[in-house]
């Protein structure tokens, strides 16, 4: 979880609107079973792929940032480029499905 940036209402600004990198978010929370799902899966590719930046968002800790997003569902990642939102998955998804989300 080294590479994984813990992203909230405070920090979400510098760590992903001002990023130099594509930030992946992952928006989740603890009692969601595709979240724990998942979770591993993300925590691997923050490991693997330099070339992106990832974070989570709990949203039961930060509800002002997924309204802001539209997150009704969860699991959901949002992938930011230059602090827009470009893409964006709702549900567990495979390694290869993510990789693929993210390129």
């Amino acid at each position: 979880m080294s590479n994984v940036i813990t992203v909230t209402s405070e920090n979400f600004e510098s760590e992903v609107l001002n990023s130099e990198k594509p930030v992946l978010v992952d928006f989740w929370a603890s009692w969601c079973g595709p979240c724990r799902m998942l979770s591993p899966i993300v925590d691997e590719i923050a490991e693997e792929v330099q070339t992106i930046k990832i974070g989570k968002v709990n949203v039961d800790e930060q509800q002002d940032l997924a309204g802001k997003f539209g997150v009704m569902s969860i699991p959901t990642l949002i992938l930011f480029k230059n602090g827009q939102p470009v893409n964006k998955s709702v549900g567990a998804k495979s390694k290869a499905a993510l990789l693929d989300f993210i390129k």
